[in-house]
């Protein structure tokens, strides 16, 4: 099962800001480095179960939540993502958006 890491550093990057911390403090927290960090939240590196649990403590969230649907085989595959995304979009994009996705996924 391949897991998709920027879905995973998106959850974690949403997690820390909805809790107003900073990179910075986080990282403090953890003991790693600003930078670690940051590639974590884009996906550029990966994150073993132990710095996970770690993370998910200080956050106070469930890694079920971070790791929900981050398979790109799971059936549930962005499908929070794509939800939070429409409910922000104006609209008058909906249209554009279902065009899109029409022509991409009858290909």
């Amino acid at each position: 099962m391949a897991l998709d890491y920027n879905i995973i550093g998106e959850r974690l990057k949403k997690a820390r800001q909805s809790r107003h911390l900073t990179q910075e403090a986080l990282s403090e927290k953890l003991d790693m480095s600003v930078a670690f960090l940051s590639r974590i939240e884009c996906g550029s590196s990966f994150i073993n179960l132990k710095r996970l649990d770690q993370i998910c403590e200080i956050l106070d969230v469930s890694k079920g939540y971070i790791l929900e649907g981050a398979s790109v085989n799971s059936k549930n595959y962005l499908n929070k993502e794509f939800s939070e995304l429409l409910s922000n979009c104006p609209q008058d994009k909906y249209k554009l958006i279902y065009n899109i996705a029409k022509v991409i996924i009858d290909e």
